[in-house]
């Protein structure tokens, strides 16, 4: 027997359940949506149940026998397809009717981008500010995945953050490049090592690395000279830090190190062999399509950064 629901009203977490519950549907199960929500399992689960709690409804059957709807799930389905369709419309009817951009643009960084003598986020805020001026800025830093995921579930507008593995869910706009070395700091048993010296005569295995705790290029490099983690973190401030400790191997955007070389307290190991470049992206929503004032702010953001050859090309 069903359950009595719970809602009364519509929220916007209600909202984000109901997201997630399609998206599910739509890659055939929670392993399979796993990726594109950039959430895990379990936590997908826990979201799935919410809802059918909220509903009072068993939606769908999960377990050994894999992942399948319920009568009332597919109902269900249908219903939910039909309220995001509903809200999206309403959104873009909105959008269209105000002649001046108003309400709230929601951004999210990860690196240091101030320093990087590539990003020029600066000046396409202020050119954005020149054409909205009635839109306030609300800028979060988190770990790129949680970017993409708070850029999916729309709880966010805009993101930059570098491309990495991408997800069907978002458009990814190239906008620049940012070049990152593995460094060691002052005292390491490596600070000494001339650096026309190559990564096969190092045995780079044997010293401690720090690295990001989530997947990234940061990761793949690490991985590809064959080197483990012994240290995770969430921000380049912390990576910098154990790097600076003369403790661990870690990769710096070299931007970011070049106050720490004129000190002296790092050096980069073998750049030749360990340097790589990242391109960083804005994303944004696939459906519903991003609004007016998120898309003239990707407009300034392209603008601004047309020298690195993103102004034209997506991804």
């Amino acid at each position: 027997m069903a359950k009595r629901a719970l809602i009364r009203s519509l929220t916007n977490v209600d909202i984000r359940l109901v997201r997630i519950f399609i998206t599910v549907t739509e890659f055939g199960g929670f392993a399979a949506s796993e990726l594109e929500l950039n959430i895990g399992r379990s936590t997908i689960s826990k979201h799935i149940s919410d809802l059918e709690l909220r509903v009072g409804l068993k939606l769908c059957n999960r377990g050994p026998s894999g992942f399948s709807l319920t009568p009332e799930g597919e109902q269900v389905l249908v219903a939910a397809r039909r309220l995001l369709a509903s809200i999206e419309g309403f959104q873009s009817e909105i959008d269209n009717i105000q002649t001046n951009l108003t309400g709230t643009l929601r951004i999210g960084l990860f690196d240091q981008s101030t320093t990087n003598p590539n990003a020029h986020i600066h000046k396409a805020i202020q050119k954005f500010d020149d054409i909205a001026p009635d839109v306030a800025l609300e800028i979060a830093l988190d770990p790129p995945s949680s970017l993409e995921a708070r850029v999916t579930d729309g709880t966010m507008d805009v993101a930059i953050v570098p491309v990495h593995r991408q997800s069907t869910l978002l458009t990814y706009t190239p906008l620049y490049t940012e070049h990152m070395t593995l460094y060691c700091g002052e005292g390491h048993a490596l600070f000494d090592t001339p650096n026309h010296v190559t990564v096969s005569d190092l045995a780079l295995a044997d010293h401690k690395y720090a690295g990001y705790a989530f997947n990234s290029p940061n990761m793949k490099a690490g991985m590809n000279l064959g080197i483990k983690r012994a240290a995770r973190v969430q921000e380049e401030e912390a990576l910098s830090l154990l790097i600076q400790s003369g403790r661990y191997l870690g990769f710096l955007a070299d931007h970011v190190a070049e106050t720490f070389l004129r000190k002296g307290t790092v050096r980069p190991i073998a750049p030749a062999d360990t340097g790589y470049s990242s391109t960083f992206a804005a994303i944004t929503r696939k459906k519903p399509e991003p609004d007016r004032k998120t898309m003239e702010f990707v407009a300034c953001l392209k603008a601004f950064h047309a020298q690195e050859g993103a102004d034209e090309q997506e991804f």
